[in-house]
């Protein structure tokens, strides 16, 4: 599974499973996650590759700030679950 920045994926463990992030970086066979809001670009999550699930988003990450980030992934999200509950 290649996953490289600007990526978007949900995490699939620990206290922030469920969540939509946004790939930072990668760091040997970790990846550095960010939501804009529990973490923020300039401090993110060392996550285990294997600890998430990737989705077929991509955000620019050019200019991208903490609240602009939060701002896109809630809409990933919403839309998300809005597509769920309407293939229930």
């Amino acid at each position: 599974m290649e996953i490289k920045a600007g990526s978007v994926v949900i995490s699939s463990a620990g206290h922030d499973k469920d969540r939509f992030m946004v790939v930072v970086g990668a760091d040997g066979g970790k990846i550095l996650v960010a939501d804009g809001k529990e973490r923020k670009l300039a401090f993110p999550k060392k996550k285990n590759i294997k600890h998430v699930r990737k989705t077929t988003y991509q955000i620019d990450m050019e200019g991208l700030t903490d609240k602009k980030l939060r701002r896109t992934l809630r809409e990933m999200s919403a839309k998300a679950e809005s597509t769920l509950q309407e293939s229930e």
